[in-house]
């Protein structure tokens, strides 16, 4: 099999050749036919992340592939994804729908999950209230999008670039703008919930547009800053700031991620556009791309190429 291997954190990764794995007890081997690139990847291979991976390691926290018996299916692994061949446990394979092929199954769980997590769980969007999506041209920008939607909210999505915003108008999103003038924008348009992986000066804007009981869920910090947000503008209109960790959940609530995972890919209206692939080969300029911004949408490893 052939790997990505990171040596050393904040160094380039490589490729190298490895043993195929062998499946142990309650085990099965998926061959990988994508493997999805996550923010979280590259934030491990620069040892920027919470959680640091014994070196060395193989980065890769979803992919979609085969199983010995030919079925079809998409698996949160963590690590290991960057591969022609991963491990897993029998409890993590997850069947792909027809209709859906490797590439958009390898980019599904990670975004569309976050995005369930954060709007049914965390802020218990009800049907008819009205969402901002920071970021909306990334992945869990996107799915935010369509979530957002199929619960039954109008979507306001803002995104830095006229491609990024094109794609989340194409997701769904009712109305879509720039950052520019966000929060008067935000605020005419009226918002009960704003979803923020972006972070930085923009988390400010969002809290401020709120109306009453409006939710900001903290998603991530895709735009470099950790914002400090005033305390007065939570206090003011009964406003929440929610933090949205789900990776840390779904891994102490394993069976209730996989049963929302597959409430969303029976959900009527969500669909994943196709992600951008590259080669194995490409992985470091990957996630580079992407912890950048120079990223719309996803993109996909596809270790055949």
């Amino acid at each position: 099999m052939r790997a990505v291997v990171c040596t050393e954190y904040g160094k380039p990764v490589e490729v190298v050749e490895r043993p195929d794995p062998v499946a142990g007890p309650g085990q099965v081997v998926v061959e990988v036919e994508a493997a999805g690139v996550n923010y979280v990847d590259g934030l491990m291979v620069k040892g920027g992340y919470q959680l640091k991976p014994p070196l060395p390691f193989t980065p890769g926290y979803e992919v979609a592939g085969r199983l010995p018996d030919g079925r079809r299916v998409l698996a949160i692994t963590g690590l290991g994804g960057y591969a022609t061949h991963v491990v897993i446990s029998e409890a993590q394979a997850v069947p792909v729908p027809e209709g859906m092929d490797a590439l958009r199954a390898a980019t599904f769980a990670q975004s569309y999950c976050t995005a369930m997590y954060a709007l049914r769980e965390r802020a218990g969007l009800r049907r008819g209230e009205r969402v901002l999506v920071l970021g909306a041209g990334g992945g869990v920008g996107l799915a935010a999008v369509q979530v957002a939607r199929a619960l039954g909210a109008a979507v306001l999505a803002a995104a830095s670039t006229p491609g990024k915003r094109e794609r989340a108008a194409q997701a769904g999103a009712d109305e879509v703008i720039g950052y520019e003038g966000l929060k008067g924008a935000a605020r005419r348009w009226g918002v009960d919930v704003a979803v923020d992986p972006v972070g930085s000066e923009l988390s400010e804007e969002a809290l401020r547009s709120l109306r009453e009981g409006g939710r900001l869920l903290v998603v991530g910090f895709a735009g470099g800053g950790i914002p400090r947000l005033p305390a007065n503008q939570v206090l003011l209109r009964n406003r929440a700031v929610v933090g949205v960790d789900w990776g840390a959940w779904s891994l102490s609530h394993a069976a209730a991620n996989r049963a929302m995972l597959l409430d969303l890919l029976a959900m009527p209206g969500i669909d994943p556009a196709p992600p951008e692939s590259r080669p194995l080969e490409e992985a470091g300029q990957a996630m580079d791309d992407l912890i950048n911004r120079r990223v719309t949408g996803k993109i996909v490893l596809v270790p055949a190429s």
